[in-house]
């Protein structure tokens, strides 16, 4: 029980509780932190950017299900972190912010202090499940504690600890040692699961939270007859040649009908956003049932709604439904003429993108991990591409910040080590956090970093179009990116057709440190 200053027994607090690395820059205003963080058995990695840690807290996160970690200090430490934690915040992350605080004397007063903010915490609420003050080393104790325990309990969404920065170089006791966490089971009504059986043209919508039962999920549906539709989040939970899949269409115009027609609706894990839906509603007309394990997601005064986790309701499911014979109607025919007209689509609306993106897709191993950025590459892929398995593509979805993927694919490489993974970035996107070029160098990760170069922010270009405004301010003058990824260490392929491609990420997933490839619409022919 030997006291030291607290910064040193949050680290060692942090290892204790089954954290393995934090992502973060060091400040004078939260060096304390960084006191012993390597005794303590701690990996940092140094990011160039506040943001970039976050994200790649983030990244890290995802590709491991593991709680990411990142130290940032007082003021623009945390605003500069702030747009990567309300990513994690909207696409329920487990990120947790370790910040420091002007000394308690100081908060609120408007003194001038170095990084003084009028109110940090309530800035990190922002963007946050809860931002809070720990005044002592008990308060930041059991705020961290909280923090974990949430994480494995419910929705897991971006938490904030500041602690001032005399309580983090004070002389604190070591925590008590961490307590068993459980997730608890639920039970689900019968009357709930009968009407699920009954059904003569199911249908179920799986979200992000059902990553974790892509077993049972695709084991109900089978036996069900069920059709199913996955959100982008959800991809990979449905088998890609089940032959009911709608796979992660959820967002044509069209899927409404498909939706009308089904006679029960079992929507799980999924918030049902305008980013999930891009309209206004579902369109079902039958009983919606919604799975979920956050109460704020179940207010539909017109559904059953099931407070649960989604493991838990499809195992009960798959159970009440043992001996009841298949009676769907419906037929493998409508979903892949249905898929079939959705991805023509695609291509007339975002011409060239689809045939890189299948061609990316025919030579990757199937557990390769992909972290994208908000670029027209990725929008096409989402919906073109079914994942084999579930958490294999991460994307900024709900709160759509540009520059994740470099960062994030980097938190995720550190995360599954000799996996592979690939960041893909669109030209103006990929400069917003191209500083960590450096980072990934540095580490020298083995890591092709997809660069989709259209010129321009095409994207936007497209939307002024269909809203009758003259296209204004979407080009802006790129830099070399060869000369960009030489300046860092990198290696640079540019390839000219689409065998070209595939040869060059071939030849980046064995290099031994990251490849910039440089890719354009003229690939694709």
């Amino acid at each position: 029980m030997v006291e030291r200053p607290l910064g040193a027994q949050i680290s060692a607090m942090l290892a204790d509780r089954g954290v393995e690395v934090i992502f973060g820059i060091p400040g004078v205003h939260n060096i304390e932190l960084y006191r012993s963080l390597e005794a303590s058995g701690l990996r940092h990695v140094l990011a160039r950017h506040e943001q970039g840690a976050a994200f790649m807290a983030d990244g890290y996160a995802r590709a491991t299900g593991k709680p990411g970690v990142a130290y940032v200090i007082t003021g623009p430490g945390l605003t500069n972190a702030m747009t990567a934690m309300g990513q994690a915040y909207s696409d329920s992350v487990p990120l947790l912010v370790i910040s420091s605080c002007l000394n308690r004397a100081d908060l609120g007063m408007g003194r001038g202090r170095l990084h003084e903010m009028n109110d940090q915490e309530i800035a990190g609420g922002t963007v946050s499940d809860w931002s809070r003050t720990a005044m002592d080393a008990q308060s930041a104790y059991d705020l961290i504690d909280r923090a974990l325990r949430e994480f494995q309990t419910g929705r897991a969404r971006t938490k904030h600890i500041q602690i001032p920065i005399e309580v983090l170089g004070a002389s604190a006791p070591p925590p008590l040692p961490a307590s068993s966490l459980f997730v608890a089971g639920a039970v689900v009504g019968d009357d709930v699961l009968k009407r699920v059986v009954a059904a003569k043209r199911p249908l179920f919508v799986f979200g992000g939270g059902a990553r974790h039962c892509a077993d049972e999920a695709r084991g109900v549906t089978d036996r069900l007859g069920a059709a199913s539709f996955m959100t982008y989040a959800g991809r990979g939970i449905i088998a890609p040649d089940a032959p009911l899949s709608y796979g992660s269409y959820l967002g044509r115009p069209e899927s409404e009908a498909v939706i009308a027609s089904a006679d029960v609706v079992v929507a799980i894990g999924t918030e049902l956003s305008e980013t999930d839906l891009w309209r206004d509603g579902l369109g079902h007309t039958s009983l919606l049932i919604r799975v979920d394990l956050d109460p704020a997601e179940l207010s539909d005064p017109g559904a059953l709604n099931v407070l649960c986790d989604a493991k838990a309701f499809l195992q009960a499911l798959d159970l009440y439904s043992e001996g009841h014979a298949t009676q769907t109607s419906w037929q493998a025919t409508e979903a892949s003429a249905a898929r079939r007209r959705w991805r023509a689509q695609t291509d007339a609306e975002r011409p060239h993108v689809a045939p890189v993106a299948e061609a990316l897709r025919d030579i990757l191993p199937d557990d390769a991990m992909i972290f994208s950025d908000m670029t027209q590459f990725a929008y096409v892929a989402k919906e073109i591409w079914d994942m084999p398995a579930p958490g294999l593509w991460h994307h900024p979805y709900g709160f759509g910040t540009l520059g994740y993927a470099l960062p994030a694919a980097i938190g995720g490489k550190i995360g599954v080590g000799d996996q592979p993974v690939l960041a893909i970035a669109g030209d103006y996107g990929f400069q917003y956090t191209l500083q960590e070029l450096g980072t990934v160098a540095e580490l020298g990760l083995s890591l092709p970093i997809l660069l989709w170069d259209n010129g321009l922010l095409k994207e936007i270009e497209g939307s002024m179009e269909a809203s009758q405004i003259a296209p204004v301010a979407i080009k802006a003058q790129n830099p070399d990116f060869g000369l960009l990824a030489q300046a860092y260490g990198l290696g640079y392929m540019r390839p000219l057709d689409l065998a070209g491609f595939q040869e060059a990420v071939l030849a980046a997933l064995r290099a031994p440190g990251p490849v910039l490839i440089h890719m354009t619409p003229e690939m694709a022919g």
